[in-house]
């Protein structure tokens, strides 16, 4: 499959609580990482997710937020993966800047290059990759 989506993870569904509205979704990727998504109780149903079920999360790199220094316990969102800079692509206005997690896998960011330069992101430097599970889209092959 190809998306548009710059963050792509593969793996299975570890675990779907259900709601009336909304349906919380954790996907445990290839390498560990877990994500969780909600979604739609309609889609996930559609979708046929259970526990042990292969799937796909993808997420746009636009919605990934970065942070140095900061407490992951203070924040809202439910999806936080620390870990290293492992690229700094600067743009005219906006760079890339891509985190590695530990067990492989990596994280796209869109973020301004004020926000580069004035958080001191470089190849090496400690950060955090951070984006609501509502903006998480799951998926199952056909």
């Amino acid at each position: 499959m190809r998306t548009s989506a710059r963050n792509h993870f593969s793996g299975q569904i570890a675990a779907v609580k259900a709601g009336a509205v909304n349906d919380e979704v954790t996907l445990r990727a290839d390498g560990g990482l877990e994500i969780v998504a909600i979604i739609t109780h309609g889609s996930a149903a559609s979708l046929g997710l259970a526990a042990g079920k292969s799937a796909f999360a993808l997420v746009k790199a636009s919605s990934v937020i970065v942070m140095v220094d900061g407490d992951a316990s203070q924040v809202s969102t439910r999806n936080v993966v620390a870990g290293t800079v492992a690229a700094v692509t600067k743009g005219a206005v906006n760079a890339e800047v891509v985190i590695a997690a530990p067990g492989g896998a990596q994280i796209a960011a869109i973020v301004t290059n004020d926000s580069v330069d004035r958080l001191g992101l470089a190849a090496g430097k400690a950060a955090s990759a951070l984006f609501k599970a509502s903006s998480v889209i799951v998926g199952v092959d056909a």
